[in-house]
């Protein structure tokens, strides 16, 4: 039996969610060959196999939580939403508002990714663990109160949090996006909130385009309370590394959190097919082991990690437990034969115009106050 406080939460009706045949576009077309979508079952699938091979799912308290009711989802998503979503599945499906597509039976799927998030961060709030790991599909991070958006039909965290901070089981709580994509939906959820800090790093322009610069900050008492790190197409191991020394980890301590939240994609990687970074698994332990220590000093632990994107069926398995052994602070690993070869790389130092971004940020929020 594990004695092990780091918990695994994760559901086979989440592998189930059937987005289309609609390959890496948003949609089908006259002239696209149909093939599965990016945002497939294979991915996590495959990262929940290689937890079973490797051994390391047995040192982790395994949970299998109910969905999310619809009381649950109106902590953040409007009626007249939560209303289409349901009508749409009972239907023929459709698109859920922005590259959202979904088909019957996705609902359930989302509602059970949903339940994952409410039941790990409930258990990590109230000190039921210490760790949390939400292998949760269709991911979240991009959905917005009234319309789903990038792959995701509901908001994990946001309901997750929103839920936690309602019922009193929290108060501040830092949420950090490390997907390769703007995470827009957090941002959304909580921009005029003071006790909620959002920080996203992502690769500029991508998606969405019209969310993620610098200079959205927050709004009202939110204000200085959303953080967005745009870095440039192309940004490797040295970019992040210093990113998240010189401003991520500062930024977060700064705040004071009880609660750490970690929106982990993995489509930062060097192998992924919708992201243009240079990351390899290495480089994702390598953040949560700085974020461990962090929680460790800010708020007695607490940390949960809610899968999100990452579309690299054979690399985001390596990445995922790379990142779950970190988290866990377990001696189980598995071999990574594209490491070291990603890692040699060039251009993966921190380049000029790189630190000169980077530094500009960390000035800018210094003169704030805000490190």
């Amino acid at each position: 039996m594990t004695t092990s406080r780091c918990g695994f939460f994760w559901h086979e009706r989440c592998f189930w969610h059937d987005p289309g045949a609609i390959g890496v576009f948003s949609a089908p077309g006259e002239f696209l060959q149909p093939q599965p979508a990016s945002e497939s079952p294979e991915s996590k699938r495959r990262l929940k196999n290689l937890l079973e091979v490797s051994g390391l799912i047995d040192e982790l308290v395994v949970r299998k939580p109910l969905p999310a009711t619809r009381e649950d989802l109106e902590y953040f998503h409007t009626e007249r939403y939560l209303d289409a979503l349901e009508a749409g599945d009972a239907g023929r499906g459709g698109d859920a508002g922005d590259c959202a597509p979904y088909m019957p039976g996705s609902l359930a799927a989302a509602r059970q990714s949903a339940g994952l998030a409410i039941a790990a961060v409930e258990a990590v709030a109230t000190g039921e663990l210490d760790q949390a790991y939400v292998l949760c599909r269709p991911p979240g991070h991009h959905a917005e109160a009234d319309r789903g958006r990038g792959f995701c039909l509901l908001g994990n965290i946001p309901v997750a949090v929103k839920r936690a901070r309602a019922l009193g089981q929290i108060g501040r709580v830092a949420i950090f996006d490390w997907d390769v994509h703007h995470g827009n939906g957090q941002q959304a959820a909580f921009y005029a909130d003071p006790e909620v800090l959002t920080v996203s790093i992502h690769q500029a322009g991508n998606y969405p385009l019209d969310t993620g610069t610098f200079e959205e900050q927050g709004e009202g008492a939110g204000l200085g309370a959303c953080l967005n790190l745009p870095l440039p197409p192309g940004s490797g191991l040295g970019a992040y590394d210093y990113a998240m020394e010189s401003v991520v980890l500062p930024a977060i301590e700064a705040f004071a959190p009880e609660l750490i939240v970690v929106a982990c994609g993995y489509d930062a990687c060097a192998k992924d097919p919708l992201g243009k970074m240079l990351l390899n698994s290495t480089a994702f332990a390598r953040m949560t082991t700085s974020l461990k220590r962090l929680a460790a000093r800010l708020c007695e632990g607490r940390l949960v990690m809610i899968h999100e994107g990452g579309y690299s069926e054979g690399y985001v398995p390596l990445c995922g437990h790379a990142t779950i052994q970190a988290l866990a602070d377990s001696h189980i690993s598995v071999n990574d034969p594209q490491a070291e070869e990603i890692a040699a790389w060039a251009y993966q130092d921190l380049q000029p115009h790189q630190r000169e971004l980077i530094d500009g940020w960390r000035s800018a929020w210094t003169a704030e106050g805000r490190l």
